[in-house]
Parts: C-alpha cells; sequence; structure tokens
C-alpha cells in the first residue's frame, strides 16, 4: 500500500495450504521429474553450461536432466532478498521469502470496455489514460502496462509500451523484453535517459523484465536469451510458469504444482550458473483448463489454492513468490467482483508476495475496463483491512470506555472512538453504506460502476503528472520507435 512514508507491504500467510509433509511430497516429486524426465532445453549455450556444472545433457534430444544435489546448490545461490526500486524511491520496495504482500497493476489486454461502455480494441492513448488512473491508486505498488496497444505495429511492441510506462509512472514497473538480449539493450538505453546513465539503472534497476517458461517443461531460446541478458545486467527477472492444468500440466491441482516448480527451479539454477547471484522472482499466471469452455478458468477456486500453495512452495526455497490471475467475467458485474474478493484474499492469505494482474483486468487479461480500475482498488483495500486482524490489546478492547459510558450507550462520543476511528476501520471510497433513501438522494441510485465511472472521469481530467521532460520524452520515443524496427530483423535471425 502507498503511503505518505512510501511502500507498506500488507501482511499476509495467515493460511497454509500445504502441511511440511506435502511441501516434501511436493518437492520430492519435483527431484523426480528433473531427474527422469528432465527440462527441454533449446539454446546450446545453455546446454553446455549445464553440462559442465554436472547435469545430464542429451545433446540430440535438446533434454537436460538435474540431479537434486545440482538443483539445490545453485537454487541456493538466488537472493532471498530482492529490491525493486521506483524512479521515486517512496515506491522502492523490498521482495523477500516473506508473508509480506504487494499488488502489481494489470497486464497486456487487447481490448478495453471505454468510459462510454463501448467494448473495442485498445490504443496507445489507453494506455496512457489507464496508466495515468492507476498512477492513483494507494493499492497498486508495481505498475504494468495494462493494454497492448492494437493501433500500434505489433512486432516488438514491447519497445512501445516500455516507452509509455517509463514517461509516465514512477513506479517499478513489469516489463516484456522483446524475445531477445538486444531488446534489454534498447530498454536499458531508453532507461538510461530517466536515471542518467546505465550504471545507474544497473544499480537501481526501476522495472523487472517477465520471462515465461514454456508449459509442459521447456525453456526457448528466447528465454534464455533473455535470462542471460537480466542476469548480466543486475535486471531482476520474474521466471513465470503458465501452465493450465488439464491441459499442459497434470489435471490435479498437486500435479499442476510439480509441474510449475520443476520448470520455474530449472531456470533458477541455469540463472545462476550462467550469472551467480542473478535476481530471480519464483512466478506464475497458471490456471486450470475450464472442462466446458476449454477456456483458462483464471478465478476458479482451484487456481487459487494453485497459488496458495506455490507461494508456500517458492518461500521453502527461500524465494519471493508472484503469481494469481485475473477474473474470467466479461463485465464488471457480480461474477466479477465474488472473483476478484475471493482470489485477491485467498492470495493474500495464502502469503503471494506480489499479487500480480490485480487492477482493471476482464476476461482472463484480454480485457480492460476504466471503471473496474477503481472497484479492484476497493476490493484490495478490503482484503488489506481482513489481513490486519483483530487488536486484542487492553487498550482497544477499551476497558475504560466500559467504565466512563457504563449503560449509558454513548460510546460514540467518548476518546476511545475516537481514537481508533480511523486506526482500527477500513474507509470507504466507492461503497455505499448509505440506506436506500439517502442513496437515491446522494447519487440518483447509481450502482457501484457508474459510480466508479464518474469518478474515473474526473481523475482523467485532473489528474495529469509530468514525470519526464519534453526533450527526455523525444529521445526515449526515438530509440523506441528505432528499437521496434530493429527487433524484429533480429528475431527473425534468430528464428532463422
Amino acid at each position: 500500500m502507498v503511503t505518505e512514508r512510501g511502500i507498506v507491504p500488507a501482511k499476509g500467510g495467515q493460511v497454509k495450504i500445504l502441511s511440511d509433509g506435502q511441501i516434501n511430497e511436493l518437492h520430492a516429486a519435483t527431484v523426480e521429474v528433473l531427474g527422469d524426465v528432465g527440462i527441454k532445453l533449446l539454446h546450446n549455450d545453455a546446454l553446455e553450461i549445464m553440462k559442465g556444472h554436472g547435469c545430464n545433457v542429451d545433446f540430440d534430444r535438446n533434454i537436460v536432466k538435474i540431479p537434486e544435489d545440482i538443483l539445490m546448490q545453485f537454487v541456493d545461490q538466488a537472493p532471498s532478498e530482492i529490491m525493486l526500486y521506483g524512479r521515486d524511491s517512496k515506491y522502492d520496495l523490498k521482495l523477500d521469502a516473506s508473508s509480506d504482500v504487494y499488488v502489481m497493476g494489470g497486464a497486456g489486454a487487447l481490448h478495453v470496455i471505454d468510459l462510454d461502455g463501448n467494448r473495442r480494441p485498445s490504443t496507445l492513448k489507453d494506455l496512457r489514460d489507464l496508466t495515468r488512473l492507476e498512477d492513483t491508486l494507494e493499492n497498486m505498488d508495481i505498475a504494468h502496462f495494462l493494454v497492448t496497444p492494437q493501433d500500434i505495429p505489433q512486432d516488438g511492441f514491447e519497445m512501445i509500451t516500455f516507452a509509455e510506462m517509463l514517461k509516465n509512472n514512477t513506479r517499478n514497473f513489469y516489463a516484456l523484453v522483446g524475445g531477445c538480449k538486444e531488446g534489454l539493450s534498447y530498454e536499458m538505453d531508453m532507461a538510461s535517459i530517466a536515471a542518467g546513465s546505465i550504471e545507474a539503472v544497473k544499480g537501481r534497476p526501476f522495472f523487472v523484465a517477465g520471462l515465461c517458461v514454456t508449459s509442459p517443461l521447456t525453456h526457448t531460446n528466447d528465454f534464455v536469451e533473455e535470462l542471460f541478458a537480466c542476469g548480466e545486467n543486475n535486471i531482476p527477472v520474474y521466471i513465470e510458469a503458465d501452465a493450465l492444468a488439464g491441459g499442459t500440466a497434470p489435471f490435479t491441482i498437486s500435479g499442476t504444482a510439480v509441474e510449475i516448480n520443476a520448470n520455474v527451479l530449472g531456470a533458477v539454477a541455469l540463472a545462476q550458473m550462467a550469472n551467480p547471484g542473478a535476481p530471480c522472482i519464483y512466478a506464475s499466471s497458471s490456471g486450470i483448463l475450464d472442462m466446458r469452455s476449454l477456456n483458462l478458468g483464471g478465478s476458479a477456486p482451484e487456481s487459487t489454492l494453485l497459488h496458495m500453495a506455490q507461494a508456500q512452495l517458492a518461500h521453502h526455497y527461500g524465494l519471493p513468490y508472484y503469481g494469481s490471475n485475473t477474473p474470467d467475467s466479461k463485465l464488471p458485474d457480480t461474477q466479477m467482483g465474488y472473483e476478484s474478493a475471493l482470489h485477491f484474499l485467498g492470495c493474500a492469505m495464502g502469503g503471494v508476495n506480489i499479487v500480480h494482474v490485480a487492477i482493471g483486468n476482464l476476461e482472463m487479461m484480454s480485457l480492460a475496463n476504466y471503471e473496474k480500475c477503481l472497484i479492484d482498488n476497493e476490493i484490495l483495500g478490503a482484503t488489506f483491512r481482513m489481513l490486519r486482524g483483530i487488536d486484542c490489546s487492553r487498550d482497544a478492547i477499551g476497558i475504560d470506555a466500559f467504565r466512563a459510558v457504563k449503560h449509558s450507550g454513548q460510546l460514540l462520543e467518548t476518546d476511545h472512538t475516537l481514537k481508533y476511528l480511523r486506526k482500527d476501520r477500513w474507509e470507504t471510497e466507492i461503497t455505499d453504506r448509505n440506506s436506500w433513501d439517502r442513496w437515491l438522494s446522494q447519487t440518483g441510485g447509481k450502482d457501484m460502476r457508474e459510480r466508479a465511472r464518474e469518478k474515473a472521469k474526473k481523475i482523467l481530467e485532473t489528474h495529469n503528472p509530468v514525470y519526464i521532460g519534453d526533450k527526455e520524452a523525444m529521445e526515449i520515443d526515438k530509440i523506441a520507435s528505432i528499437a521496434q524496427q530493429e527487433i524484429v530483423e533480429i528475431r527473425r535471425k534468430y528464428k532463422g
């Protein structure tokens, strides 16, 4: 949560889904899978590196089998504490294997439901406007590009979204590298304009690269190129598994947890072999295959349980964990409300360190909505109040207040009430608790979505921060434009 003192984490981890015995069973299964099945590794230099560190490598089949002792030797070398810096230091946060909970904004939607209620392809203007809107939210600690604009060339779009987040945001933010090491080089150049130098970016990296392993048990050439480049430049990485229970992974939660664990730990070990001390965050945006629709059920209860279990597994290895999904609902409606609330609360109480894609998404990340940004901020506020639990100190109980009022029922007027008025209560922003008549008189009978829409419009009319000077913005845009064009050719050469 963003406060006057900077970012303060919520304290989660109240619920442990897995017993110690179950964690040991999942670890043993992970070791067996890595030792018997192995990782398909589509990068020749990475195969040589893993061979040189004692792994069993079949170069003809691109299969690496990792013995337990070697796996744990290198997983243990990964930093257990990682600083995520903001361009503005008030957004700095420490990520570790505790149960501290932070929130990341929504991600990459190809369509939006705009403030006029129209569903349409997302645009570059939407990205700028939604980034401004999210910039006002106290319950978002880390930013992400909420939409992938469809009015720009899609090849190399990562360079444009990086530039926009850099210009319109000062929180730490999620970045896509572009499938090649050169993509990171261009992003470092853009970041250096804001930071002053490449060395300043390396010393206080204010973005984290999102890198995805492929389910089942595959590390592509693009993934490894990005992984090595980030390690060489001290850029933290989210090593993200996007497994589909019943599709690309076993049908059961436990089987999918093992696939994710093996895939991510194999990548963490490779990162440490190549660049000792490379900052790696265990990550997942996995879920279940819905057997009726054959789509990802991102907010199904089983998907929530999977993230709660994965957080415990990551912490077992001393690694911070990022995970969660977005609602499957297509509108900011009742389904969206219960999916978001249960998923947020489950993930937070399970100790997920970064609740990912938590702001503004619908339809499993493919759709963004302005009103939902504010509704999600409200749901997260309620979630964090529940995480705080109950203060049972003598002062909080208020024995003196009992004595002062006796049986008069006038506790509203006591010093105890004034003291705890804002300390003990979560204050709502768009939730309505009035009577029917007052609700009609004050809002005209508007529901939560309508109230959120009005507030979003006011924010966009008034919140116009400038985080980069005109000259610097022009330099960033110039690099992004060149990078977008050149990265397409680079990636073609890689594939050729």
